[in-house]
């Protein structure tokens, strides 16, 4: 890469932008990564039982997560008008919406506790699984206000307040893991419980330290003078509806298709389960620092899509896609070095690590369609255009990588390497897809702005 992309004005401010944000989006799934960590160091099976767990939370969590995307471009247009009334009144529907959407999700989970049973996963999985899950889901509740404090940051270009809250929760998680697995300093021993007990108090922590700190930054407070003036109303979260729900499913089209995986995995063992869930826990990893860049496109082209300059759209867009791609293309090379070294950091079981580094092999070759999927989703959310990626995240998810990770795993006997396959291919589609559709978009509008520019000489 040429050293002048490097001392472009969208690719500095883009980093300066992204680097907080990555750091945040990792530290989620750090949460989870310190999690099987220390369940690795318990037993494979209490270790299957977190993943297992994990893989149907994350069904709803994603959902949850995803209503609280809309914020962002919205809170970014009312800044770059000063509207601070609009902001606040957003900020509060925010808020609102998405507990409401974490309330209904979390009540579903404890609904859905049972069927984890029915599965078709190892028994003795899945009689841990339960009530590690009964714990988990309680998380779910402090993530929607950590994520609607989070957005409307990101909304008004703050990025690391959000970045010292998820440092700061992250090691809270790892010392409760250590002191409540254990019993250590008087602290119960709770087994391997005391991990999903550690992840909801750091969550909780990380969801109302946020929200108090929202009213008391200087950067942010502004909106306490006008807050209780603001009401909820159904302008505000109708327009929040609707992208919200649009990102909340193109994610959790994606999730899905994981999650689904995982429990086709699962059919094979409780091996191949540990397998595919620390290789899509390091896969996640990488994944975050594309999430990062995405998010830092969505707020630079949200400032152009304002003031509707596509010139600089594009130019942003540009940037983005480029870092992306470099990023990830990085670590899809350390992923094929080092893949025979990375799941020892997970599991002591030799079955488990040699299938795992071959999974990796298979996550390394998708590492640059992942990254350029969730940047090129997040500059069209910033163009509110969210139907037509909704449609292709669908179609390569569910009827892409679905059907055929089940006939390349149980048809073709390919297992979970299968399966990692039909993902790959899924990836390849929806980038693509997404990076056409913006490509239309760029230059149907600069096409117009020429034919402005044409009739006004």
């Amino acid at each position: 890469m040429p050293r002048s992309f490097f001392n472009n004005f969208h690719t500095k401010h883009t980093i300066r932008l992204a680097w907080p944000l990555v750091i945040t989006q990792v530290g989620h799934v750090v949460t989870g990564m310190v999690d099987n960590i220390f369940l690795g160091r318990i037993g494979p099976t209490e270790q299957a039982a977190g993943i297992l767990s994990n893989n149907l939370y994350m069904l709803l969590l994603v959902f949850a997560i995803g209503m609280s995307y809309a914020t962002t471009p919205l809170v970014t247009a009312a800044h770059e008008k000063n509207d601070l009334l609009r902001k606040a009144t957003l900020f509060k529907n925010s808020l609102f919406l998405n507990f409401t959407v974490a309330l209904v999700c979390f009540i579903i989970l404890l609904m859905a506790s049972g069927l984890l049973k029915y599965m078709h996963q190892p028994a003795e999985v899945a009689s841990l699984a339960v009530p590690f899950f009964d714990v988990l889901i309680f998380s779910i509740l402090p993530i929607s206000l950590f994520f609607a404090c989070k957005q409307y940051c990101e909304g008004v270009s703050n990025t690391r307040m959000a970045l010292i809250i998820s440092v700061a929760g992250n090691l809270i998680n790892i010392l409760l893991n250590y002191l409540l697995i254990y019993g250590k300093f008087g602290f119960p021993e709770l087994g391997y419980l005391g991990s999903a007990w550690a992840s909801f108090y750091a969550r909780l922590f990380m969801g109302i330290s946020f929200l108090v700190l929202i009213f008391r930054s200087p950067v942010t407070r502004e909106i306490l003078t006008v807050y209780t003036k603001v009401k909820v109303n159904w302008k505000a979260l109708k327009d929040l509806w609707r992208i919200g729900f649009n990102s909340a499913m193109q994610f959790t089209f994606e999730v899905a298709a994981f999650a689904i995986s995982g429990l086709m995995a699962g059919s094979f063992g409780k091996e191949q389960i540990d397998a595919h869930g620390i290789s899509l826990t390091i896969a996640s990893f990488t994944y975050m620092f594309a999430t990062g860049i995405g998010s830092a496109a969505t707020i630079r082209v949200g400032i152009y899509k304002s003031q509707q300059n596509w010139s600089e759209i594009k130019n942003a867009s540009s940037a983005a896609i480029k870092l992306v791609l470099l990023t990830m293309g990085g670590f899809g090379l350390l992923f094929l070095i080092l893949h025979g070294v990375l799941p020892m950091a997970f599991s002591l079981e030799p079955q488990i690590i040699e299938l795992a580094s071959t999974l990796l092999i298979i996550a390394a070759l998708f590492q640059l369609f992942d990254g350029m999927q969730v940047t090129v989703i997040g500059i069209l959310r910033a163009l509110d255009d969210i139907k037509a990626p909704t449609i292709i995240t669908l179609i390569g998810y569910w009827v892409i990588a679905l059907p055929l990770a089940y006939f390349l795993a149980f048809i073709v006997k390919m297992e979970t390497i299968g399966i990692w396959i039909a993902l790959l291919a899924s990836l390849m589609f929806v980038a693509f897809g997404l990076l056409w559709r913006l490509s239309y978009l760029l230059k149907k509008n600069l096409g117009k702005g020429l034919v402005h520019v044409k009739r006004m000489r």
